[in-house]
C-alpha cells in the first residue's frame, strides 16, 4: 500500500499545547515515511508598510533565535526516526504564512493544535487560527484538542 501522506506540516507556537499534535504528527509521519515541516510564525507588528527600525529588527531577531532553537529541539525526534524534517521560522501574518507554505511545499496534511469550543460561546471559535487554516487550506487538516 502506498503512503497516504508524503509531507506533513506542523504549525506550532512556543507553548507545550503543541505536544499532542506533534505526537500524532510523529506517528503519522513514521507510518507513512513522510517528510515533516515544523513552522512557527511570529505575528508581525503592523507597521503600515514602513521598514522596521533597529529596535524592532532586534526584537524579531531575538524571537526568531529562540523559536529556531525550540523548533530544532522539536525536530530531533523526527530526525532520530530517520525522517526528513525541516524547521522554519517566519515573521508575518500567521494564516497567510501557513497557507502559502502549504501550497509552495506541496503539503498534503496539516496537523495542528486546536482548542475546545466553549458551548456557551461557540461563535468565538470561528475567529481562531486553526479554524481559519481548516477553511483556507486545500489539504486535509487534523485539528488536535
Amino acid at each position: 500500500m502506498l503512503p497516504r501522506f508524503q509531507h506533513i506540516l506542523i504549525p506550532v507556537d512556543s507553548t507545550t499545547r503543541n505536544n499532542a499534535a506533534t505526537d500524532i504528527a510523529f506517528e503519522l509521519a513514521v507510518q507513512n515515511k513522510a517528510a515533516v515541516s515544523i513552522i512557527h510564525v511570529v505575528q508581525a507588528i503592523d507597521s503600515d508598510g514602513e521598514i522596521p527600525d533597529e529596535e524592532t529588527t532586534a526584537f524579531y531577531d531575538q524571537i526568531r533565535g529562540r523559536a529556531e532553537a525550540e523548533m530544532e529541539r522539536m525536530s530531533q525526534r523526527f530526525i532520530d526516526a530517520e525522517l526528513r524534517c525541516e524547521v522554519k521560522v517566519r515573521i508575518g501574518d500567521r494564516l497567510r504564512e501557513i497557507a502559502e507554505f502549504a501550497v509552495q511545499h506541496r503539503v498534503d496534511l496539516i496537523v495542528m493544535t486546536s482548542h475546545r469550543i466553549d458551548p456557551a460561546h461557540p461563535a468565538e471559535s470561528w475567529a481562531t487560527l486553526s479554524y481559519k487554516v481548516s477553511v483556507i487550506c486545500d489539504c486535509p487538516i487534523l485539528l488536535v484538542k
